[in-house]
């Protein structure tokens, strides 16, 4: 598999854009005068207590307070306290933990006011970023993560990821973190260790550490809300969390960028420098990779595929449901339930893709084509599985319900991604919406497609709007020529100027209209 990482440096904001075969399957955004990120960690100040929802609201200096639920206080949280009540007040002259005293862990089925008090100080992490008018979600159980592993301090548990499925390693790794593991404070493991030798891993311990250093030291009089270490710009992080032997480029149209990509890659994958480009093109970056194209037809409240199926994607409060429809230009199959396998599969396959595509997070309702053979049910859920493999977040897939329903949970960290492609209409001008323009080609070739399957003999006509007419004939080749090739089958074009502009309509030898409706 190709992985691309495409970066869009502006003023004002960052994309990303990972492409996985040329396919579009995720799209980060990032704003330059963002000051929340997942992964920061704050000294804030509890500013109510709820225990009805059995929560604090805390001040770490956002416009909305931020959330804290018992239970992400984590068993640790007195020690926590303590650490940093006698961090502000001078007490605790050092960061390490190796002679730190700790308290008795709290319950898990506690109340908020039986631990926190009203106005204390306390050491965050920020868990989710703020979504809509939520401001942002916070955890007590504070992490570093570098590349091959996470810090965990006031833990003494070393965890390996589950993916890494050879026992051998597993236990290789941990015993090298036991090793070289500081006292009272916890490690996990990231795929990414696998493999790897001890000086590379306790390289990245001693960088963690140092980060840890750095909160200690900033605590020392301070005054809450106040950042005591950023997280890494978005860019970083994911290069950080995603980066493997299998991308093959990354390119980038800001030279200040550039330059710093190829010092954060040289820290920990040098091997990985050459794959760093700089697009200096004047050609937009999005437009020369085709992005701009794919976030115009991905996104919107229907999906269309290459076959012809398409999904309808609506959101509510609640949840996010998906529907599964098989189009009027599916190809016919003579075995019924083969063919709604097919298109389920293919179904699938988007649908992995566009949750990533969107982040879309909670709970997912999706309604495949009913299927009446268990062997074609229990395949379609090792498919999606397999599918969401890929995904980084958390998720849990359900087998399918006796009503043909799939439900998903996944994980939402950050605000869903939410691009309007709809366009003001020409005619109504703006009453209505159209689909987004740039799509009129791909929409007409795949019905052509369709027509020249289904009657092959047919001698064929299109009528468009004069300007999309002359689109089409413009060019050497023109659209036109390139169909003759493709086809075989000389297309006749015409225009009407009774025509609106996204109206086209096919008809035959006979000059009867065909109907793909």
């Amino acid at each position: 598999m190709e992985k691309e990482l495409i970066i869009n440096s502006t003023p004002t904001e960052v994309e990303i854009a990972l492409l996985e075969d040329g396919k579009l399957v995720e799209l980060h955004n990032q704003k330059t005068n963002t000051n929340f990120t997942v992964g920061d960690i704050f000294l804030g100040k509890i500013r109510k207590l709820m225990p009805g929802l059995n929560a604090a609201f805390v001040d770490i200096g956002h416009k909305k307070d931020a959330f804290l639920h018992y239970t992400d206080l984590g068993p640790k949280l007195r020690s926590l306290l303590k650490y940093t009540e006698q961090s502000i007040s001078g007490q605790q002259n050092t960061y390490k933990l190796e002679n730190f005293t700790f308290e008795d862990e709290i319950i898990k089925t506690g109340k908020i006011d039986q631990v926190l008090n009203k106005k204390q100080p306390v050491l965050v992490q920020i868990l989710k970023e703020p979504i809509s008018t939520k401001g942002p979600r916070l955890s007590c159980e504070i992490t570093i993560p570098g590349r091959y592993l996470v810090l965990s301090p006031f833990s003494n548990v070393i965890a390996v990821s589950k993916k890494i499925s050879n026992a051998e390693e597993r236990k290789r790794l941990q015993r090298l973190v036991e090793s070289i593991r500081p006292k009272n404070f916890g490690v996990i493991v990231r795929t990414a260790a696998e493999g790897k030798k001890v000086a590379d891993l306790h390289e990245e311990l001693n960088l963690m550490l140092k980060k840890w250093e750095q909160v200690h030291s900033q605590l020392h009089n301070a005054n809450p809300p106040t950042k005591l270490l950023s997280e890494l710009d978005k860019t970083s992080s994911i290069l950080r969390d995603i980066l493997s032997d299998s991308f093959n480029k990354i390119v980038v149209n800001d030279g200040e960028l550039h330059l710093n990509i190829k010092n954060f890659l040289s820290s920990f994958a040098p091997s990985q420098l050459k794959i760093v480009k700089h697009h200096k093109s004047a050609k937009p970056i999005f437009e020369a990779y085709g992005i701009s194209r794919q976030i115009k037809s991905s996104f919107g409240k229907t999906a269309t595929m290459s076959s012809g199926a398409y999904l309808v994607i609506e959101s509510t409060e609640a949840m996010h449901v998906i529907d599964v429809n098989s189009g009027h230009k599916a190809a016919k199959n003579n075995n019924q339930a083969e063919a709604v396998l097919a298109v389920n599969m293919e179904s699938a396959e988007e649908i992995a893709r566009q949750l990533r595509l969107r982040d879309i997070g909670g709970i997912i309702i999706i309604d495949f084509i009913d299927m009446r053979v268990p062997e074609h049910k229990r395949e379609l859920v090792k498919a999606m599985r397999d599918y969401m493999k890929k995904d980084r977040a958390q998720h849990t897939i359900l087998q399918l319900s006796k009503f043909g329903l799939m439900q998903i949970t996944r994980q939402r960290v950050r605000p869903e991604v939410k691009i309007n492609t709809a366009e003001i209409c020409p005619a109504c001008k703006g009453t209505g919406k159209i689909n987004p323009s740039i799509l009129l080609t791909d929409d007409i070739e795949r019905d052509l497609e369709f027509i020249i399957q289904s009657r092959p003999q047919s001698k064929l006509q299109l009528i468009t709007h004069p300007y999309v007419n002359a689109f089409l004939k413009k060019g050497l080749p023109s659209k036109q020529m390139k169909w003759y090739f493709k086809y075989f089958k000389w297309i006749n074009l015409k225009e009407s100027q009774d025509f609106q502009y996204t109206q086209y309509t096919f008809f035959d030898g006979n000059d009867d209209e065909i109907r793909l409706n």
